[in-house]
């Protein structure tokens, strides 16, 4: 048994408004809002890396959890946007945040659906290793909007960083179940080459994130037996509101209860669940009784739910 003992976020201070993004992309700024939900998104500085952005959120997080870098057993960050091919980021974030040389470290190199997928690697090793900090840190700015950018996919992303502290001994919630999932079928409809040119097949993305996340959640649901109208909270990769909100429509979950920060964030890909994850728990006084679902979609297809319940 494993438990949700904290989040943690980091986002960047410089602010890109749509009307700012509207006239590099010579697009209007209200159809940004009505095809996404975003108003503005985060811009990352030279200062602000991938593992620079990481070990913030992953600070903030173990600060929130009161835990030490020498409770941490071992650190999981999820990127599609590291720098290098290898090593990925891990290692080095765990060294910058303090952690004892030799802690195990994980990459898990996977846009939009990586902090699902690190949860849900957390859960199963939490029993070995204890404390398990897990980061997702984008700087999706960077390939979306290199020259020429299209428009369609160039207005969805922002930068930043979120994290969460996985425990086998306590925490605010219990996880209750996760299922992954993954279609190899749709790999060229979102892909990042290696030359760093960011191609998305919007119609394809959409098509199939509206089917199979709804999929996923009602099956998980089914298999613990709790009705769409007993969960409290979804907190999902925050990919566009519209998207979103179909999801929402579709398991029966009224839109009140989709957490969105996706208007002042934009789409920040693996990093973008942790981030409106912490953004709810600063809002809760209290998690007993109170019943989570998670879900994530994104690139290989990847995607996935898991349930948490409050104690």
């Amino acid at each position: 048994m494993a438990f949700l003992q904290a989040f943690g976020a980091y986002l960047p201070d410089h602010i890109v408004t749509n009307d700012e993004l509207a006239a590099r992309l010579h697009c209007d700024a209200q159809w940004i809002f009505t095809a996404s939900g975003i108003r503005e998104r985060r811009q990352s500085g030279a200062d602000e890396s991938v593992v620079e952005m990481a070990v913030r959120a992953g600070a903030a997080c173990l600060e929130r959890a009161k835990l030490g870098v020498g409770d941490v057993g071992a650190v999981i960050v999820a990127s599609g946007t590291a720098a290098k091919r290898f090593p990925g980021p891990t290692a080095e974030v765990a060294i910058k945040l303090g952690c004892a040389s030799g802690v195990a470290a994980l990459d898990v190199p996977m846009a939009s659906a990586g902090a699902l997928y690190g949860l849900a690697l957390a859960d199963a090793f939490a029993s070995r290793y204890g404390n398990i900090l897990v980061i997702a840190s984008e700087r999706m700015t960077d390939v979306a909007w290199r020259e020429p950018a299209d428009p369609n996919t160039a207005i969805l992303f922002g930068d930043g960083a979120g994290a969460c502290v996985i425990s086998n001994a306590s925490g605010l919630a219990r996880i209750v179940d996760h299922a992954l999932h993954s279609d190899g079928a749709f790999t060229s409809d979102l892909r990042l080459e290696h030359d760093g040119t960011l191609a998305m097949e919007g119609r394809s993305v959409i098509l199939q994130a509206s089917r199979k996340i709804p999929a996923a959640l009602s099956a998980l649901l089914q298999r613990n037996s709790w009705p769409a109208s007993a969960v409290d909270v979804l907190l999902m990769h925050q990919a566009n509101q519209n998207l979103m909100n179909r999801v929402a429509q579709s398991v029966g979950f009224p839109q009140e209860r989709v957490h969105s920060v996706i208007e002042k964030t934009g789409n920040t890909s693996s990093a973008s669940m942790f981030i409106a994850a912490s953004a709810w728990f600063d809002q809760q006084s209290s998690l007993t009784g109170k019943r989570l679902a998670f879900a994530a979609f994104g690139a290989g297809f990847h995607w996935g739910a898991m349930l948490a319940e409050g104690i």
